[in-house]
């Protein structure tokens, strides 16, 4: 497993930072909007934003209009090698489980 899915995985481990996934997967929003809508104090939600950043999960941009606001959007790409990872680890339970199943009805038989 490569540094980067660690990463990933870490970020993804709290449910906060996993609900604001899915509240960006909505629609790019600032950081106050996504404190607001789960609950947290900007404090809390800074520090998952940032580990949300640190995972390769999300990135921000300033909007022309006013340069002291962030907007969050996830990252095109991002769970590219999760989802390389998941798959191939789908398939290793799959095979085994064929065999294992083979075995069992083979010792019945």
């Amino acid at each position: 497993m490569s540094a980067a899915l660690d990463r990933t995985l870490t970020a993804l481990a709290d449910p906060q930072r996993r609900r604001a996934v899915e509240l960006l997967r909505e629609r790019p929003r600032s950081a106050g909007d996504l404190a607001g809508a789960l609950g947290l104090a900007p404090p809390a939600m800074s520090r998952h934003l940032r580990a949300l950043k640190a995972g390769g999960l999300v990135e921000d941009a300033h909007p022309d209009f006013d340069a002291r606001v962030r907007i969050y959007r996830l990252k095109d790409g991002a769970t590219d090698e999760l989802k390389a990872w998941l798959a191939e680890t789908e398939a290793r339970w799959a095979h085994q489980l064929a065999a294992f199943k083979t075995h069992v009805e083979g010792r019945s038989a």
